[in-house]
């Protein structure tokens, strides 16, 4: 990637920036080249998110991602864009056991894709490694609220900070890992009070996902938004229904072929006429 492509991005600092400014931030999730393409333009930051192992991969939750499906599909995102900022999500089992793990395991994301940042989960101990990467050149995005990763110690996908001790300690979660360096938040699935208080809170921004308007940015799965699924959760507007296009098309292709009517002459090649 040449220098001018890097410059031409949306990066951490500018980021920072538009949280000053009260300028709203753009993010969307992005698994491959082709829809990083289509987002890029619109989006101030494109996620490669773990959902990939849920979205593309038909995975029950996101536990079972690997590093190497991280890279693959954050290679793509970055090939397939060229102004928003990229960041990759850290699996999980690949950092929480020391900030030793965590930089190996980002380093080698960073350096193999050419995304910005890597996004981890704010279990105990992770401000910890936030900081140790921060502090080695690593940005980082933090992730407090619903944590994904702990869909089994939370008994499913559950929202948070329902009740006072709740509240207190996804706060407290947030403002570590503020502290340690982060340079953007994800805030999921908390109660627009939490949302608020942990946006005035902080001196980086913070991308709601279920999360109110009270973020300084918003973040939802492209696929999600655009109607690919028949169910989404209660916090995703769509804003298309491709699911039924993509449906109604790929039905009229069929009809097509059972009827011998595709391939006609127009789609066919034909000998070049000799002179």
């Amino acid at each position: 990637m040449s220098k001018q492509s890097v410059s031409q991005r949306v990066t951490a600092p500018s980021l920072r920036m538009r949280k000053q400014r009260g300028e709203k931030i753009v993010c969307l999730t992005a698994y491959t080249a082709p829809m990083a393409q289509i987002l890029d333009r619109h989006c101030d930051l494109l996620l490669v998110g773990d959902s990939l192992g849920m979205v593309v991969h038909g995975l029950p939750t996101t536990l079972g991602v690997t590093v190497e499906m991280m890279i693959l599909h954050g290679q793509a995102v970055v090939r397939g864009s060229s102004h928003a900022f990229v960041a990759i999500d850290l699996p999980f089992g690949s950092y929480e056991r020391s900030c030793e793990q965590a930089f190996d395991t980002a380093s080698r994301i960073l350096c193999e894709t050419g995304a910005q940042a890597i996004k981890v989960e704010a279990a105990s101990g992770v401000a910890d490694s936030i900081a140790f990467l921060t502090g080695r050149g690593i940005p980082v995005i933090g992730h407090v609220g619903l944590r994904p990763q702990a869909v089994h110690l939370d008994g499913g996908f559950k929202a948070r900070g329902r009740s006072k001790e709740e509240c207190a300690r996804v706060l407290e979660e947030a403002r570590a890992t503020d502290a340690a360096g982060a340079i953007a938040m994800v805030v999921e699935g908390v109660t627009p009070e939490l949302a608020a208080e942990i946006t005035q809170s902080v001196s980086c921004p913070t991308i709601g996902i279920g999360a109110s308007a009270a973020c300084d940015g918003q973040i939802l799965v492209a696929e999600d938004m655009l109607g690919m699924f028949d169910w989404t959760p209660k916090f995703v507007r769509r804003y298309a229904n491709l699911r039924s296009t993509v449906s109604d098309a790929i039905e009229t292709f069929a009809q097509d072929v059972r009827s011998a009517t595709f391939p006609a002459e127009a789609e066919e090649y034909r000998l070049a006429a000799r002179k």
